[in-house]
């Protein structure tokens, strides 16, 4: 049988991420949370720090040379932009800086006035732009230019030490060549010969080179660079405003959120989608009921007009039609997982009806025998037959030969209903022989008989139908049933000979109204008596959870009153 919703292929890799998106986005809670924490983290941010403003100059470096208007005179002569930048963020020139601000009447230390600069180089320039980050804007106009100022002064000093050192050296060869050209021409007076003259002229050659390169020294424009573009008063404080710092905080929340839920959907034992139920289960998916509002008060949706409840239980009923393990024994079991069993039996009553509708002589048996309540959920649909003949030649008016009754569906025929009723040994009733002919019923044509049994989990009252009634439906809330569950509803019914047809998902539970969360109150106002109302439940039996519930049958023991 075809499922409804088809199973992701493992290769289909948009779809399975798809499909874990949703499952992400199941926990919508998580997701608001993530996201306030940053919209609150982002705005403690904005509103905690203290403003800072940036302000900025740049400097073009150059080397000294002699003649800059020459032609194949070039500025980058000699010039490490690198070493450059290095030399800038110095303590050296912070020291320098500290000190002209001082005399401005700005104390800092020069440790405290590099930590705010910043010194970068843009790609294929000499230059270095400075940016200084203060507290104030003025603040960092005056040490963005101190800053720039004492790097300029620190490099004008550096080459200008440089061409001293130099000079010094020049000066220090021409001292004794100038000696010696004395000596030379006292001795060319009294007659000397003429190597003293040669010797005399080389020694003058050497003197006037000497004097050339201390002159070209001197001569040489010592400018470090220039201050391009002088640092301003910032008008706006620095860094991402609150805007900026709301959106980052919920890009980061939203993040937070998403791991929050993938966190929290890794450890959740419930089902996470319909791919892992069918999974688990080893069955198809039937339907999904979908929710109506205001329909609460029948438990029959076919023959209600314009009911997308009804169209669904039809859409199931046809699927099970033309499912061929189900066609060939015609027998149903409707069961929950655990817990409350009303919406397994607002299917099977709905699943009969709509079997009904499609000419089918259905016979609907409520084998729930310790919390019976179909009959009473029917209301005025339902009303009393004669049981068959064989029923009341062979039965002793106890459950399932008691009592029959008829159900009938607005526009939609009618189907038969075995009622449940306390009784005093449930495996035995179960058992019996009556609910084998009763089941045998749908081995004639056109027949279709449906068991509501309690939850499997709960009692194994399912099990002790299986191997009378092979094919079962799963009736369950994806949000609620856990993975476990499924699986060993799978070992249970496959290890009892039965199978799995399907599984029929439904909404869950609404909201109580507020008249339901406080009946008594509600009583009060409208005058109401503290009597018995005509709809209230007679105790039943306590259903404790107790695990041992699950691996056996309990049997009830009925006051002398009921019996």
């Amino acid at each position: 049988m075809t499922p409804v919703n088809r199973v992701l292929d493992d290769q289909d890799e948009p779809a399975l991420l798809r499909d874990q998106f949703r499952q992400l986005l199941r926990y919508r809670a998580l997701l608001a949370v993530g996201v306030v924490i940053g919209l609150l983290g982002g705005g403690y941010l904005a509103l905690s720090g203290e403003d800072t403003y940036t302000a900025t100059g740049e400097v073009l470096v150059r080397s000294a040379i002699s003649d800059p208007f020459a032609s194949g005179a070039t500025a980058d002569k000699g010039i490490n932009i690198g070493s450059e930048r290095q030399t800038a963020v110095s303590d050296t020139v912070g020291t320098l800086a500290a000190g002209t601000l001082l005399k401005k009447g700005d104390d800092v230390a020069a440790r405290e006035l590099l930590a705010g600069l910043q010194v970068t180089n843009p790609p294929n320039t000499l230059t270095l732009r400075f940016a200084y980050t203060g507290a104030t804007p003025e603040q960092s106009r005056a040490r963005a230019e101190a800053l720039a100022n004492a790097y300029l002064a620190h490099r004008k000093a550096r080459t200008e030490e440089s061409i001293k050192n130099i000079s010094d050296g020049y000066r220090a060869q021409l001292d004794p060549l100038e000696e010696k050209r004395d000596l030379l021409e006292k001795q060319i007076g009294v007659g000397a010969a003429d190597d003293v003259t040669s010797a005399r002229a080389n020694i003058i050659v050497s003197i006037s080179e000497l004097s050339r390169k201390i002159s070209e020294l001197k001569a040489l424009d010592t400018t470090p660079g220039y201050l391009n573009k002088k640092p301003v008063a910032p008008t706006s404080p620095t860094g991402p405003g609150l805007p900026l710092l709301l959106g980052l905080g919920g890009v980061v929340g939203l993040a937070l959120g998403l791991l929050l839920s993938w966190v929290r959907l890794v450890f959740d034992p419930a089902v996470r989608s319909t791919r892992e139920l069918v999974r688990s289960l080893g069955a198809p998916l039937l339907g999904t009921l979908p929710r109506e509002r205001g329909a609460t008060g029948s438990v029959l949706a076919i023959g209600r007009s314009g009911s997308r409840l009804a169209e669904e239980y039809r859409a199931v009923a046809f699927r099970l039609a033309y499912d061929p393990s189900f066609a060939e024994s015609r027998r149903l079991l409707v069961t929950a997982p655990r817990g409350d069993n009303k919406e397994a039996a607002a299917a099977a009553a709905n699943l009969a009806a709509a079997f009904a509708e499609m000419g089918r002589d259905v016979l609907l048996v409520e084998a729930d025998l310790r919390t019976p309540s179909l009959a009473r959920a029917l209301g005025s649909a339902a009303h009393e037959v004669r049981p068959p003949r064989w029923a009341a030649e062979e039965g002793d008016g106890s459950w399932p030969t008691g009592g029959r009754a008829n159900v009938d569906v607005p526009g939609s025929g009618a189907f038969a209903l075995v009622p449940g009723t306390t009784v005093d040994n449930v495996p035995r009733a179960l058992t019996s022989t009556p609910v084998g002919r009763i089941v045998a019923e749908a081995d004639r044509p056109g027949s279709v008989v449906i068991v509501l049994a309690p939850p499997v989990l709960s009692y194994a009252d399912a099990v002790a139908l299986v191997d009378r009634v092979e094919g079962v439906m799963i009736v369950c809330d994806p949000r609620a049933v856990h993975r476990s569950d499924l699986e060993r509803i799978r070992e249970i019914i496959g290890a009892s000979g039965g199978s799995v047809l399907g599984a029929l998902l439904h909404p869950g539970r609404r909201r109580l109204t507020r008249s339901e969360r406080h009946p008594k109150s509600a009583r009060r106002r409208t005058g109401g008596g503290s009597g018995p109302t005509p709809d209230a439940e007679p105790d039943g039996p306590e259903i404790t959870g107790d695990p041992t519930e699950t691996l056996g049958l309990r049997s009830l023991t009925l006051p002398a009153a009921r019996r």
